[in-house]
Parts: structure tokens; sequence; C-alpha cells
């Protein structure tokens, strides 16, 4: 690699606002770290929150990003678990070098990292940070996309089950059919929900989830609430929240705490209800605790770390018993990732994958 090479990558340069701008490739600064060269990235739907908040300028540019996976170019000399030509996952959080995971790094990756939507990636602490996937010159291009949503967005969908308490049998409201809700539905399918309802207002997302079993809520035809309680009487055992601050109602408002008091509804007395949509700041969400306490109802919330179930979910790709790249509605090259930020945020996609040489 040629010194002071640059690479095409995408950054935060306003509200609204993403450019394709030409960066330094990344060098080994550590010993531990290793360099990626991007096969595959992928936009999600919290880069949308930084989208929307105006951050970057076109003179001090943010880079953006936290899901992709390729192959390893380089590694510094302490690197033993990860060589060179491995094929590899970058989670959202990395090891942080202290035998934690970092959620104190921005989701995008953090400026000092560099963001994934981008041909290379310095990945610090390779050894206990990468994921690695059993691909080869053989392998389906569509199993590489499965590969990819272990990065984040597959690992939260099967990880929100988990802080809801969920067990195979159990009746699941997945709250969002965006890209996390879509795999959190599909993840309680595979893990032996005996129902699962989608609650969303885009009808193409609403189509994806039925494709796969489950049974479509929109609420913008009438309450949700009763919609899922006239299915389920008693309520669902389990509800997740996949949608976070910039839940919508029904007239298309931005509404803090619609889907926590949704959930509350429709839980049944000593159910379980599970949070991964992202809460920033310190917004006032209004919920009964007094419904809370009288159902008996739990609650588990938190950043997830892909690196918990990455060997199980690749297992489950490798296996073929999971295929998460059905979500996928646009394969993409860098060029084209300011205008699809635009229709991503405007619900005419539903996955949008960037694809690499």
């Amino acid at each position: 690699m040629a010194l002071n090479a640059t690479m095409r990558a995408a950054a935060l340069v306003g509200a609204y606002n993403v450019s394709i701008i030409d960066l330094p490739i990344p060098l080994i600064q550590d010993t531990t770290d290793a360099i990626v060269h991007v096969t595959a990235s992928a936009i999600c739907g919290s880069d949308l929150h930084y989208y929307h908040q105006g951050l970057g300028t076109p003179e001090q540019p943010i880079p953006i990003g936290h899901e992709a996976m390729g192959y390893i170019e380089s590694i510094g000399n302490a690197v033993q678990n990860v060589h060179v030509g491995d094929y590899v996952v970058i989670p959202d959080n990395v090891d942080d070098g202290h035998f934690n995971f970092g959620p104190e790094l921005p989701i995008s990756y953090g400026p000092q990292l560099g963001g994934c939507q981008a041909e290379y990636v310095r990945v610090p602490f390779a050894d206990d940070s990468l994921i690695p996937v059993p691909v080869n010159a053989s392998t389906d291009p569509s199993t590489l996309m499965d590969y990819l949503f272990v990065s984040d967005i597959f690992a939260t969908g099967w990880t929100v089950l988990d802080f809801a308490g969920f067990q195979p049998g159990d009746t699941v409201a997945v709250f969002g059919a965006g890209p996390v809700g879509l795999l959190a539905a599909y993840s309680a399918m595979l893990r032996g929900a005996s129902k699962v309802y989608s609650v969303d207002h885009v009808q193409a997302r609403l189509g994806l989830a039925e494709s796969i079993g489950a049974i479509p809520i929109n609420f913008n035809q009438s309450d949700p609430v009763e919609q899922i309680l006239a299915h389920e009487p008693g309520g669902v055992t389990r509800s997740v929240d996949c949608v976070g601050y910039e839940a919508v109602n029904a007239q298309g408002q931005i509404e803090l705490g619609v889907v926590l008091r949704n959930m509350m509804d429709v839980t049944s007395d000593y159910g379980g209800i599970g949070v991964v949509g992202v809460y920033l700041g310190d917004e006032q969400t209004s919920m009964s605790m007094t419904q809370f306490w009288r159902k008996a109802l739990t609650m588990g919330s938190g950043i997830v770390l892909p690196l918990q179930h990455a060997t199980e979910l690749v297992n489950l790709i490798a296996n073929g018993r999971a295929s998460p790249s059905f979500i996928v509605s646009s394969t993409i090259g860098i060029e084209d990732v300011p205008e699809y930020y635009r229709r991503f945020d405007q619900h005419l996609e539903t996955k949008v994958v960037i694809q690499f040489d």
C-alpha cells in the first residue's frame, strides 16, 4: 500500500447531509491493531439518529458507519488469533483492551477510529474485537451479506429477546419493523416463538415480516394495542422495543414513550419487556410504574455486544439455518451512499448494503 494513500469514505457534513470524501487509509498504530479491507458495509437505523442531528461540517467531516466485514490487510506484531487474509466481521462495539467492550465509543465507531462506511478500517485489540467467519472463494455472495449482520442488527435482534426473558413457546410483540425489528421477529421465529406480532406503519416492512411468518400490525389502520389484544386477550408473553426515541404515532408525529406505553398494555402479567431502541440524551418518557408493578413485569435493556452471541449466530448462518440478508432491499457502491441515506430515511429502503471491490 502506497504511503499517504487515500480511500473513499462516507462522512457527516451537517444535518441530513452525508458526503463521500477522500481520507487517508488507516495505518497500524499499535501492536494489537488490524487493518481490515472492507468488502461490505451497511446503512443502519442508528446511523440515522446522527444523520438527523447536524453533526459534522464540510471543514470537519465526521466518518460514519458501524456495520462492516472484510478481510485482514495487515496486523500489528502482537496480534496472534487472526491473520492476514482472514475474513472477519467488525462488531459495532470493540474491545477496549481491559477485557471489557466499549459502549462509551460512539455507535458510529468513533471519529478516533473512523467510520465503517469506508474502504479500510483500523480495528484496535484485533484478537478480542474481530469475529472470524468461514469464508472462502466458493462462499455464496448472499452468505457474505448474512455474516455482515452479525456486526450489529442480527445480534441486536437476537439479544433483545434475552432482555425480555424469552423462552421457546412464548408469544412476542415486536415494535418496529425496521432492520432490527425484522431480525428480532426472525430471531423469535428461529428460537421457537409460538406467535410473533410485528408492529409498524410502513407496509413494505410489514410485508417482509409477514413473509417470515409474523402477524403484521399496522398502527396507521387502528390502535396496535387493540389489534394485538384481539388476538391475545391476555396479552403477549414478551414485547420488545426496536424503535427508540424517534418513535412516531399514527399521525406521523414523534411521540416519545409511545412504544413503551404500548408494550406495557400488551404484555401479560409476569411477562417481560426488552428495549434496544436507542434513547439519546435525557429524554423524559411517561410510563405507569403502577401498571408495571401491578402486572409484575420485568424489563431488560442496554447496549448489545455482538461478540456475546457471535459464535452462535455465525454457526447458524454457516449451517444454513439462518439467512438474515432477506431484509436487504438495495446493494450499492460507496458513491451512491448520500442518495441512499435519503431513501433509507424516507422508508423507501428496508436495508442498504454498500459493496466494495
